[in-house]
């Protein structure tokens, strides 16, 4: 927030965050509160500006739609998963030898990568895309910034697409 000017709506969100965590928390959003929170000053920061005639009742109800849209989301991705799941390869479908083989390398050549970025990458990583922990709550837990953790998931995530270019390749 250094160097920003903060007016309107995200001010009411820093006047107000303590009632919206709260709501949010009273309404299932549990550790994705601040998560929730977090996407809501995104959205308002990029939104035009536009006179609101009760500020706080809209960013509650704007607080609100964000946990549901994650909450469908989560859902979606669950039945997509489990979809997969249900429709991965029978046994007289497995894969051959030598694509498993490969996989397991490709598989490998990932795990060194994240390693090599830092334990802290790494570990952010790994608690965020595949224990499916909060971003907030990794932040909490580690002792860092929220920005901190974004930060390490975006230099994760560049890591995983360069060693994707170089799959591609072969």
């Amino acid at each position: 927030m250094e160097g920003e000017s903060i007016d309107g709506l995200q001010r009411v969100i820093l006047n107000e965050r303590a009632r919206l965590l709260r709501f949010l928390a009273a309404r299932g959003a549990g550790d994705e509160a601040e998560d929730v929170l977090h996407d809501l000053w995104q959205r308002v920061s990029v939104a035009p500006a536009q006179p609101v005639a009760d500020p706080v009742a809209y960013l509650f109800r704007a607080a609100e739609n964000l946990m549901r849209d994650r909450r469908r989301s989560t859902v979606s991705r669950e039945r997509r998963q489990m979809d997969w799941h249900e429709a991965g390869p029978t046994p007289e479908e497995a894969p051959l030898g030598e694509r498993v083989l490969i996989a397991r390398e490709r598989v490998r050549q990932a795990e060194v990568m994240l390693a090599g970025l830092g334990p802290r990458v790494d570990q952010v990583f790994r608690r965020y895309r595949l224990d499916g922990v909060g971003q907030a709550a990794i932040a909490r837990d580690l002792g860092v910034s929220l920005s901190s953790v974004e930060k390490d998931l975006q230099k994760a995530y560049r890591a995983l697409a360069e060693l994707k270019v170089q799959f591609d390749a072969e």
